[in-house]
């Protein structure tokens, strides 16, 4: 918990806390990147953590329905899910919702794969169970697919107040990066910002001073 990268996520909360775009008293947050492997699932997961952590009551959503993964990280079944709700074959949303270790922090799993993820994400029920939610949690936060793979990203973007774009260093295209920022704005989407990810200490502007100075700072603190 004292380390740099905690306090990273602990930097992207308060920037989401203080943007423009949160507004409401309720905050629905959807993070997604270019393409896979760039690092929204670890991004989203951590930060829902600092959230819950802060005492604001969060829920995460896993609504990447063709290559779930938190599920995983929490240790939980995937089945049921969201995709079960979504589907219209359960009606009550808080039977899908599992509680994890993390006090305050409670995560909805994929669920079963659909043949139909951009379509039922669509859906007057996921719009229903957004409602739904914002009345019951603080904070709303959405795993969704890389941007240029499917087109789910975008459909959900209508539920959301922001949205995150993970770009990782060394890894993401330009090109890649390009065309999704292009997509962004031709589709109104609410882009809140970028992190930067797997960003090295030894190469990065500062980056050497930032981390000697935290160290210092809490070994200080210790004693």
């Amino acid at each position: 918990p004292k380390s740099p990268i905690s306090e990273a996520y602990r930097s992207l909360r308060t920037s989401l806390m203080y943007s423009e775009n949160n507004k409401k008293n309720s905050n629905v947050i959807l993070i997604s990147s270019s393409e896979p492997g760039e690092g929204k699932t670890t991004t989203i997961v951590n930060l829902a953590i600092t959230y819950a952590n802060l005492g604001k009551k969060t829920i995460l959503i896993d609504t990447d329905l063709r290559k779930p993964v938190t599920h995983k990280v929490f240790s939980v079944k995937r089945d049921p899910g969201i995709s079960k709700y979504l589907s219209g074959l359960e009606d009550d949303y808080r039977k899908l919702v599992n509680k994890t270790e993390v006090n305050n922090l409670s995560i909805i799993t994929c669920g079963v794969v659909p043949p139909n993820p951009s379509e039922i994400l669509a859906s007057g029920r996921m719009e229903k169970l957004i409602n739904e939610l914002r009345d019951e949690y603080d904070i709303i936060l959405m795993d969704s697919p890389p941007l240029l793979a499917v087109t789910d990203s975008f459909v959900t973007m209508r539920y959301i107040d922001q949205f995150i774009l993970v770009v990782r260093s060394g890894s993401t295209e330009k090109g890649a990066l390009t065309r999704s920022l292009a997509q962004l704005e031709l589709t109104n989407s609410p882009l809140t910002g970028a992190v930067l990810n797997a960003v090295d200490e030894s190469t990065s502007y500062g980056g050497n001073y930032y981390y000697n100075y935290y160290q210092y700072y809490h070994d200080e603190d210790q004693t």
